[in-house]
């Protein structure tokens, strides 16, 4: 039965996991943009709607000198000094090392084309025992958020035979000769760590409104805002100029989008879409938008030479997370009620199961009791002649006179012996 239960519990988990890998899949399906949210507004005509749009992730900070977005460091673990690290250089993406150590100048440096070729190596010359110990080449993206090391060993010897290079398991043993040249290998060729002039060009914004009725394949593009500055509005005039975005949208990573003098032609679902390629982030937010009738103004309240500025309706704050809006979501559905319905038919199993062998103790047990109780029986069970034969030897009779005692004396004997005369002479005769 444990076994059973273990083989339950398995099949529980392996569900749990399906589930898991189709919402995964669902959400990365065809390389769409996964919706995080979804707002429901409304808003009188004739007033200003503001979309908001926000995203901390899609700030873009650039220093004056150059990128800064992305370093690469070594750090030394010498032997013999647990947790002691020393840092030997670092170098930004704009191609500015730095030496933390005066003894390394002109000795110890990596390729000025690190971040182009993705060849971020560490190359020592003069190799010496103050060299040894375990290199680490951590690259680091702070925007990104991206954090990525490796970890190299360098060993000494001083025979040519021996200098060589392997895999011990972890980490790549570099065994030098000393005196000699070694470049200690670091190559991570992905575009989020070579691309240093296209950064700005990789991060877009853009919004998409649908009509009522209207497919996503059919949305019409309003906006698009670009990282480098910039900006390509669609449609006709008086739309670019009722739908606006900040300038200062990726410095503060609000994004949302204004609309002034809102009219029903303008209801429907709007888009936001957050895309920053190279690392990996798109997400879209929708907005589902209904124009009501205009707010009626109080006359008497009201002055006829004042005019009052149309009230801002912003979304609300309530987020409601929904699944991506692709044909994955009926399987995810379907797959949600089949995981459930298999797990409850397999805990009614387990139950009958369990049942059935107490019942089935409980019949053995049964059957022990009543057989131990008929031995018990059998073992007192008397013979019925034995008894007599003890009751007629413990008669005692009362006799009315000597005759009928005599009578049953003479009974109780053994019958006569029958003695033939003429065999008994001829026997003596023959003596």
């Amino acid at each position: 039965m444990e076994s059973a239960s273990s083989a339950l519990l398995v099949l529980f988990v392996s569900l749990l996991q399906v589930r898991t890998a189709l919402l995964f899949t669902a959400a990365q399906a065809n390389g769409e943009s996964v919706v995080v949210a979804v707002y429901n507004m409304t808003a009188p005509a004739g007033s200003k709607a503001v979309l908001q749009c926000q995203s901390q992730r899609m700030v873009w900070t650039q220093d004056g000198l150059s990128d800064r977005q992305r370093v690469v460091h070594w750090d030394l673990y010498p032997p013999g000094r647990d947790y002691k690290v020393e840092r030997v250089c670092d170098m930004f993406s704009a191609g500015d090392q730095r030496l933390y150590n005066s003894n390394n100048q002109g000795r110890v440096s990596m390729l000025p084309s690190a971040f182009t070729e993705g060849n971020f190596s560490l190359i020592i010359r003069d190799v010496g025992p103050g060299d040894k110990g375990i290199y680490s080449c951590n690259l680091h993206h702070h925007y990104c958020h991206l954090y990525e090391s490796t970890k190299i060993q360098l060993n000494l010897t001083k025979s040519a035979r021996k200098d060589r290079r392997f895999w011990d398991g972890e980490k790549v043993v570099v065994v030098a000769l000393a005196g000699s040249t070694v470049a200690l290998p670091c190559v991570n060729r992905r575009a989020v760590w070579t691309e240093q002039h296209s950064e700005g060009e990789q991060q877009v914004v853009h919004w998409d409104r649908q009509g009522p009725g209207v497919g996503q394949d059919r949305a019409d593009r309003l906006v698009d805002l670009y990282a480098s500055g910039e900006r390509r509005g669609y449609g006709p005039l008086f739309i670019r100029q009722k739908m606006n975005i900040s300038e200062a949208a990726f410095s503060r990573g609000d994004f949302s989008l204004s609309i002034s003098d809102l009219q029903p032609p303008d209801q429907g679902l709007y888009s936001c879409h957050l895309h920053h390629h190279y690392c990996g982030l798109h997400e879209r937010r929708l907005f589902h938008l209904s124009v009501t009738p205009p707010l009626k103004q109080n006359r008497s309240g009201a002055s006829a030479g004042t005019r009052r500025d149309p009230p801002v309706v912003e979304s609300p704050r309530v987020i409601n997370v929904i699944l991506p809006e692709h044909r994955a979501h009926f399987l995810q559905q379907l797959g949600y009620i089949l995981a459930t319905l298999l797990f409850l038919a397999l805990v009614v199993m387990a139950i009958v199961l369990l049942t059935r062998r107490h019942r089935k103790r409980g019949l053995e047990y049964n059957v022990r009791k009543s057989e131990a109780r008929q031995v018990c029986s059998n073992d007192f069970v008397m013979d019925s002649t034995e008894l007599k034969a003890c009751n007629n030897e413990e008669i005692r009779l009362d006799y009315k006179n000597n005759i009928l005692k005599e009578r049953t004396e003479l009974s109780k004997l053994p019958p006569p012996k029958v003695i033939d005369l003429d065999k008994e002479v001829e026997k003596v005769s023959w003596k």
